[in-house]
């Protein structure tokens, strides 16, 4: 087993320590010579350094990583299940209870999703990961179990609006902590990670398929005019979403270990914690390590004085004793770094307005354009599933295209921005082809092409977005950047609506117009993806 250079410091003296400090820095070289470490101290540079050989030599990939990579991605799983899950049920929802809009449920739940996803990921960054991780899928659970028995409209949207601040928060919030206990060598796992949403989408597309198919009112039968009894398909597709986000919940609680972020040990102060996490994560992985408290403490001039562990209470009694910025400025603290975060944030933004634009409504735009070929309820969810399928080798494929180039110096074709930018701009094609459709195999060859490129595109833009900020400020970044998609998924139904008839449905032509407007606004984030001066592939995490 390799050993920390920093184990060996047994003289507390000043030369010592000054020739340690030295020897942290260049083993730090990498993340002191790029500008993506701006918005944090030097002396969180040096530590994180050191807990990121840690894991690199002595924990690495184990059995803690592969549990936690399983239960994150079961996380990201549910998150796309009620994303798609809503779209499935929309038709059928929109049957029975004869809203004025069907869009208005897509509304609500985005205005939780927004709600969600800046309290939680800001909460990660002030009360740390675990609190977070552990309480959405609770409350997307519970609330979702609740929108299956709603006996109104106006109950349904409030219950979906409910789920969504529990499930908005839980993408950010996964993504952070897991990309925080993996070694280097690892972090292309994090755009592995999407193969999940992938199949998030296709259970959404399966359980719909089973209960909507065979449990629902025939599409004959007038808006307002369909009973409960003869409509149970989307309230049993609803039932089983919320088990399996309660499961995924129970699953993380109560079954698994789950320790604090190092990282955000560390940059709270709190050493010894953060060592203690390495020391079980090491167990759990059958390793032991030699990193000490006294390495960490050496950095920052501590006393030596052990402190004793921050409970809950005192960590929140602490940050919210006064309102500031603390977690938002570090974000913009150089040129180089606003500008990335400035164009980041907006690319988030604009693919939250373009996906949900075609994709919240797919069954809807497969069943307007089917409808000429005699296409049945049956056929609509089996081309949504087939169509689903073909998500999951585009996250393979991003997951093999994101680390080409690793250790390949600084050359970045093929790396994090290039890739996103030609998988963004793929979805874009097939969308506008998408339009020019005239069969449905057509449909259906162009609807899947562009879910394959869609989900490659969010499993990079995943992996990026918490790379490019440091552990102390990865909460409020990743929570800034699903805030505004969510605020582009919440305009998505508004653009729908000023696209399509009032009645809430879609002819064949009348679909154009928002999936016109979708693969615009690809195009456009596709462009400003190259633009973003920060590259990571190929560099340690802070």
């Amino acid at each position: 087993m390799s050993h920390l250079s920093v184990h060996d410091m047994a003289d507390p003296s000043e030369k010592d320590a000054a020739a340690t400090e030295k020897k942290v820095a260049d083993d730090g070289a990498s993340f002191l010579q790029d500008s993506l470490t701006n918005g944090v101290g030097r002396d969180y540079e040096l530590k994180c350094a050191l807990i990121n050989k840690c894991l690199q030599e002595e924990i690495g990939f184990g059995r803690y990583q592969w549990q936690l990579f399983l239960l994150t991605g079961l996380g990201w799983l549910v998150d796309d299940l009620w994303l798609q899950g809503l779209a499935v049920v929309l038709p059928q929802v929109e049957q029975e209870l004869n809203p004025t809009r069907i869009e208005y449920a897509v509304l609500a739940e985005f205005a939780g999703l927004i709600v969600g996803a800046t309290t939680w990921g800001i909460l990660a960054d002030i009360v740390g990961r675990k609190l977070s991780f552990n309480t959405t899928l609770f409350i997307g659970g519970i609330f979702g179990l609740a929108a299956g028995g709603a006996p109104n409209f106006v109950t349904f949207s409030s219950l979906i609006a409910c789920m969504g601040v529990g499930v908005g928060g839980n993408l950010p919030v996964d993504g952070a902590l897991y990309l925080e206990h993996i070694p280097p060598s690892h972090q292309w796992t994090l755009t592995l990670l999407s193969v999940w949403w992938a199949f998030g989408q296709l259970a959404a597309s399966l359980i719909s398929w089973v209960f909507i198919a065979n449990y629902s009112c025939d599409a004959s039968i007038p808006a307002g005019q369909c009973p409960k009894a003869q409509n149970m398909g989307w309230r049993y597709t609803l039932y089983t979403f919320g088990c399996v986000t309660f499961l995924t919940f129970v699953l993380r609680y109560l079954v698994f270990d789950l320790q604090e972020s190092p990282k955000y040990l560390v940059a709270q102060g709190r050493d010894e914690e953060a060592i203690e996490v390495l020391k079980h994560v090491a167990r759990r992985n059958g390793k032991t390590i030699t990193l000490r408290v006294e390495d960490l403490r050496r950095i920052s001039g501590d006393s030596g004085v052990p402190k004793p562990p921050v409970t809950l209470r005192e960590t929140l009694r602490s940050s919210f004793s006064e309102v500031s910025f603390s977690h938002i400025k570090p974000l913009f603290s150089s040129r180089r770094l606003a500008i990335n975060t400035t164009l980041i944030i907006i690319i988030w933004g604009l693919i939250g307005i373009a996906y949900p634009l075609y994709n919240a409504y797919l069954p809807l735009y497969l069943e307007a354009r089917g409808s000429s070929s005699s296409s049945s309820l049956y056929d609509t969810y089996r081309n949504y599933a087939i169509i689903s399928v073909l998500c999951i080798p585009g996250s393979l494929i991003a997951c093999a295209v994101v680390d080409i180039t690793r250790g390949v110096g600084g050359w970045t074709i093929g790396g994090r921005k290039f890739s996103l930018a030609v998988f963004t701009m793929l979805s874009a094609v097939f969308m506008f082809l998408f339009t020019t459709s005239k069969t449905s195999a057509a449909v259906l060859g162009y609807s899947c092409a562009s879910s394959l490129t869609q989900n490659a595109m969010y499993g990079i833009l995943y992996a990026y977005t918490p790379e490019a900020f440091a552990a102390p400020h990865r909460g409020t970044g990743d929570a800034l950047c699903s805030a505004l998609n969510r605020i582009g998924g919440f305009i998505a139904p508004l653009i729908k609506i000023a696209t399509t008839p009032k009645t809430g449905g879609v002819s064949a032509n009348a679909a154009n117009g928002p999936v016109f407007v979708s693969a615009a606004l690809f195009m456009v984030a596709a462009i400003l993806t190259l633009l973003l001066p920060i590259e990571t592939a190929g560099r340690d995490a802070l």
